[in-house]
């Protein structure tokens, strides 16, 4: 019997609100952003990654991040998580109101500079120093580590990197969920397949947990989403209509489209909570936001 087949449930987060429109260059009317979210909010999905706190000149998008979390009707048995790249955005996070932050940090230094200027180490001192103050708010922490596999700047990551980054946060946060990302979806399935049984296998615990975050770049993203299920990762993230990409990644197109998520694991007999009917109008809506980046089997 494999691992997969003593679990019957897996949780996707929706991460188009942040991850698909952040790569938009036109800005999505905040109304528009409403919409999209708050059809999403009423599928039965777990969890919203609805935004970030970022420098505007870095994500002209995601400039109106505040303006989106009052206004977002989201049910309370749904969790709303924002990414953040620093201790400033972290604070400010905080002092909004929001309950769960993605801290993000790239394993890859020349893609952490690309993206926030910051060295790898110099991105994960700040995190070190700010956390323990910034912990005493009660917020739940999810962090990222980005470019897991492969960058578009130095190729693939060696484990060992990977490993060492991870433990440095272990080491800062003792209950903590670390998403393990394909940041440019390059990576092979059997790679994934060993990195992720790799760490939970090392590290999980009932407070250490892990998700997968993936792009579908090269058609890998449903397989590999399955492989790093089948090692033990019970979150994946999903962007609906396969929206997103990383501004700092070139070559990375969007997220693993939700519904192709959805749709390969309740095929499996693996349980989403997402109800498909409802979930791919509400695709559709974000596919109209940027019907160009548009991507994903299920609609089309």
């Amino acid at each position: 019997m494999t691992m997969a087949e003593t679990r019957t449930r897996v949780e996707i987060v929706e991460v188009a609100p942040r991850d698909g429109f952040q790569v938009v260059k036109e800005f999505i009317p905040t109304a528009r952003k409403l919409e999209v979210i708050d059809a999403l909010a009423a599928t039965g999905i777990a969890r919203l990654e609805i935004g970030a706190f970022v420098a505007p000149n870095a994500i002209p998008q995601m400039a109106d991040i505040d303006e989106i979390l009052a206004k977002a009707k989201i049910p309370a048995s749904v969790r709303v998580q924002v990414l953040v790249p620093n201790a400033k955005g972290a604070d400010r996070a905080v002092k909004a109101g929001v309950k769960e932050l993605s801290w993000v940090v790239s394993v890859s230094d020349t893609h952490n500079k690309n993206t926030v200027r910051r060295s790898h180490a110099d991105s994960m001192r700040e995190f070190e120093a700010a956390w323990p103050s910034i912990k005493t708010s009660g917020v739940k922490l999810r962090f990222n580590l980005a470019t897991c596999f492969d960058c578009p700047f130095e190729g693939r990551i060696a484990e060992k990197d990977v490993y060492r980054a991870l433990e440095r946060v272990l080491a800062t946060a003792s209950d903590v969920e670390v998403a393990i990302c394909d940041t440019t979806g390059r990576a092979a399935t059997n790679h994934v397949a060993d990195l992720t049984a790799g760490v939970v296998s090392a590290f999980g615990s009932n407070r250490i947990t892990f998700a997968f975050h993936g792009h579908d770049t090269y058609g890998l993203g449903v397989a590999n989403a399955i492989a790093a299920f089948n090692s033990g990762i019970d979150v994946i993230d999903g962007a609906a209509a396969g929206l997103g990409g990383c501004p700092f990644a070139p070559g990375a197109s969007g997220n693993t489209a939700t519904e192709d998520l959805v749709f390969a694991f309740e095929h499996m007999g693996i349980s989403t909570g997402i109800d498909l009917a409802k979930l791919l109008p509400a695709a559709d809506l974000a596919a109209a936001c940027a019907p160009k980046d548009a991507a994903g089997r299920l609609r089309t």
